[in-house]
């Protein structure tokens, strides 16, 4: 006499001949957004606090000073004040061609192409962008934490006994000092790690390196 096993199945709906074994891949839900794919993004905008306070200050003032004269006219005195009155004056009087109306007019040319200079750059230097995976999420790095990091990174090599870094938006100059070992090895072996660190830091622009390695000055006496 042989045993025989009976296999016993859960209740519910039976499977159609031919599926027994096989899943259904859930399906994701569509939540409606969009992923971005990795990639080059913008640098950060300032609010550019200072200059809007100047040149809202200015704008308060000339505003103040022409409801004042608007006032004065509606009260039947005379609309300018005494300055005022006199820089008018000497304006209708001095030629177009006069030093000090050209100067006059540079510096407001001057005031003008910096306000527009402003309105049109990002002006933010010291975040460098990271890349964007989500349409919703933007992330920087600060500049002199990049530094710090890729400085961290160099000193790990053997034979580097300091280390400098100068972060720039699209460039890394570094410089080392090594007390032992041939320079091209320390050279190579601090690009290599370097090169390594740029990648894991994420940025939208990864810089370029600048490698540089010296032996310490010798003591004069």
């Amino acid at each position: 006499m042989s045993d025989t096993t009976t296999e016993e199945r859960p209740d519910g709906p039976e499977r159609p001949e031919g599926t027994e074994g096989t899943a259904e891949q859930p399906q994701a839900p569509d939540t409606g957004a969009t992923m971005v794919a990795p990639g080059a993004t913008g640098r950060f905008w300032s609010t550019r606090r200072r200059p809007s306070a100047v040149a809202a200050l200015l704008l308060l003032a000339a505003t103040v000073l022409l409801l004042a004269d608007l006032a004065a006219v509606r009260a039947g005195r005379p609309a300018l004040g005494g300055v005022r009155r006199r820089l008018a004056g000497e304006l209708s009087q001095r030629p177009l061609d006069d030093v000090w109306v050209l100067v006059g007019a540079g510096v407001a040319a001057a005031l003008g192409l910096w306000l527009l200079v402003l309105a049109l750059t990002p002006g933010v230097r010291g975040i460098l962008p990271m890349r964007r995976t989500n349409p919703d999420i933007r992330a920087g790095l600060d500049r002199t934490a990049a530094a710090m990091v890729l400085r961290d990174r160099a000193m790990e090599v053997p034979g580097v006994r300091t280390a400098r870094v100068k972060m720039r938006r699209r460039k890394a100059d570094v410089r080392v000092v090594a007390h032992f070992r041939e320079l091209d090895e320390v050279g190579g072996d601090v690009r290599s790690r370097l090169e390594e660190a740029v990648r894991g830091l994420g940025l939208s622009r990864p810089p370029s390196l600048a490698v540089k390695v010296r032996r310490p000055e010798r003591k004069k006496g």
